[in-house]
């Protein structure tokens, strides 16, 4: 099978299209034939050595962790699933080296959902990571109808999800974004404010009696800033920063999840959750994608063409 692998933490200068030896499938794996693979800000840290400290990895390494494609072979014992289904997942597996960036990935059934009929298959491998990310940090923080919640970072990939699923649960959404996603923000249900100097009191302005929620999806001063306008100082939660808990709040790692990308699925087919593909590129282009990527100005997801 054709795939890109790196052979050292050279991040996207390390990228090269390659011929791999196709994976083997354990029992409760299926084998999916790739039709696109999501890019997310995880996969050139992880090429980079960002996750070293936490994670096995072999070389040659195949990035990518979410992907769109249509089942081709079966484990002996994954029954969820049949030759032909047209899946989605997050293959976030313990140890790193087989990823989503080729023609073939093994796929453990408990990372799988049947793929949105609505999306196309662009959208659906932009959906899984971000879309889970979104999800599990609104639930964990236990954001329901009437909550006003800040996200920061709101016109990204994991951002605008978390708006439109905040929006789905019946909550108010502030979100943070340059000016020139503003107009983005608010087709999403969002009403927007601007990143810099100055952020704390422009959400008072909006929500003068502080904010029930936020969600950090940046880093930098946006744990803090949170914490001004908070009525309650805890209900914060991040994914940039784990140092968030030593004072109260909460830190998410996504984790796969067959259910949550069911719902997610579920939400998109009934017209809730949209996903903005911000380009598309082909697999030899992977290195671009990455640039893109770490210039942090990408609105919604940038994916690569597999098949």
């Amino acid at each position: 099978m054709k795939a890109i692998v790196t052979n050292g933490y050279d991040g996207p200068d390390g990228l090269e299209l390659t011929e791999q030896p196709d994976p083997k499938v354990a029992p409760d794996h299926v084998l999916v034939r790739v039709k696109a693979a999501g890019v997310n800000p995880v996969d050139w840290k992880v090429a980079s050595g960002g996750l070293d400290a936490l994670y096995e990895t072999r070389f040659p390494l195949i990035p990518g962790w979410d992907v769109s494609g249509v089942v081709e072979a079966l484990g002996v014992d994954a029954t969820e699933f049949e030759i032909g289904d047209e899946v989605i997942g997050y293959l976030r597996k313990d140890e790193i080296g087989h990823g989503t960036y080729a023609e073939l990935v093994a796929a453990p059934v408990r990372a799988l959902a049947r793929k949105p009929s609505s999306l196309s298959w662009e959208q659906a491998a932009g959906l899984p990571l971000a879309g889970l990310t979104a999800h599990q940090a609104l639930h964990r923080l236990g954001v329901t109808g009437g909550d006003t919640v800040l996200v920061h970072a709101a016109a990204g990939g994991v951002g605008s999800m978390a708006v439109q699923i905040a929006v789905a649960l019946g909550a108010r959404v502030i979100g943070t974004a340059s000016e020139r996603n503003h107009d983005y923000l608010r087709s999403l249900g969002a009403e927007p404010v601007a990143y810099g100097d100055g952020l704390a009191e422009r959400v008072r302005a909006l929500a003068p009696g502080g904010v029930d929620a936020a969600v950090d999806f940046v880093g930098g001063d946006a744990v803090e800033v949170s914490r001004q306008v908070l009525k309650k100082a805890e209900r914060v939660l991040s994914v940039v920063d784990p140092q968030v808990r030593e004072e109260g709040g909460r830190y998410l790692f996504v984790r796969p999840d067959a259910a949550g990308l069911t719902a997610l699925g579920d939400l998109a087919d009934a017209g809730r959750l949209a996903v903005h593909v911000d380009r598309t590129l082909p697999l030899a282009r992977a290195a671009e994608a990455w640039r893109a990527s770490r210039e942090g100005r990408t609105r919604g997801k940038i994916v690569l063409q597999v098949s």
